[in-house]
């Protein structure tokens, strides 16, 4: 969480991203509807009224949904505007391109910025570019930056593997970024390892959508286990039968109380439903 060489305005926007200042960070992603079409979750702003309060720290959401939903909702959790973007009807689903600037953002109130890059995309080139250029404009205006890598493309077999998922991480920090979003890298052991190599907080991505509860809290466990600070997920929240009480669940899993090897968290958890 510590950003030493940072300005004030860098780090009290951190701060505000990491709203419980344990280190630890719960994010849902609501920037779907872009790649894959409505979150199918109904109204968006009845859904981010369900999440804030519930211990959620940030949303990421493109600038455009920011004119249908109630401001008020993020005195409560912290907004992280997305700037990348794609379809999953695009010739090359992979290849990324930007949509917004860090100045734009700033100006619809964001409290960071984030961008997608996938390693081994046929766009690779363009999508480092892109976070390379984001991340200087990050440091004009004092805003902090979440870079989302992944391994996607042709020639990646397993987007998984500890090496991937290390390189995706190291890449995210070379270039600049506060904190990255990756891929979980299969046991809380080999997690453990990216997290070593990275000196900026990583987060995990929930991955698909599970029907069952236990599945998603066993994976924020063992995430949690290997060091990471927290989680980015979107499925497993907006897709959940009852949103706000599925993020609460997860809330209380990353913050409540403060998760250590030690501490079994996640049998307190497994009897809530969604």
């Amino acid at each position: 969480m510590a950003v030493h060489n940072a300005s004030f305005a860098r780090r009290l926007r951190v701060r505000r991203v990491f709203r419980h200042d344990d280190g630890r960070l719960f994010v849902v992603p609501l920037d779907h509807s872009v790649t894959d079409g409505p979150l199918g979750h109904g109204d968006l702003n009845t859904l981010l009224g369900e999440l804030a309060g519930t211990g959620v720290d940030a949303v990421v959401l493109h600038k455009g949904s920011l004119r249908h939903v109630d401001p008020g909702w993020f005195a409560r959790m912290s907004l992280i505007v997305h700037l990348s973007a794609s379809t999953r009807h695009a010739p090359d689903p992979n290849a990324k391109y930007l949509v917004a600037a860090v100045e734009e953002a700033l100006r619809l109130g964001a409290d960071a910025v984030s961008v997608h890059v996938n390693l081994g995309s046929d766009q690779e080139a363009r999508q480092i570019t892109d976070l390379a250029a984001v991340s200087e404009e990050c440091e004009r205006w004092n805003v902090p930056l979440l870079a989302m890598v992944y391994a996607r493309g042709p020639k990646i077999t397993d987007s998984r593997a500890p090496e991937l998922v290390a390189h995706a991480a190291s890449l995210a920090a070379d270039l600049g970024a506060d904190i990255v979003k990756t891929d979980y890298a299969g046991s809380p052991d080999l997690m453990a390892e990216v997290v070593r190599a990275c000196p900026i907080p990583v987060i995990v991505a929930g991955g698909p959508r599970q029907k069952d509860t236990g599945a998603v809290l066993a994976h924020v466990s063992d995430v949690l286990r290997g060091g990471a600070a927290g989680v980015a997920i979107g499925r497993n929240v907006f897709q959940a039968g009852r949103p706000g009480r599925m993020a609460a669940t997860i809330a209380n899993l990353i913050h409540d109380p403060p998760y250590s090897p030690g501490h079994n968290a996640l049998d307190d958890q497994l009897s809530v439903t969604t």
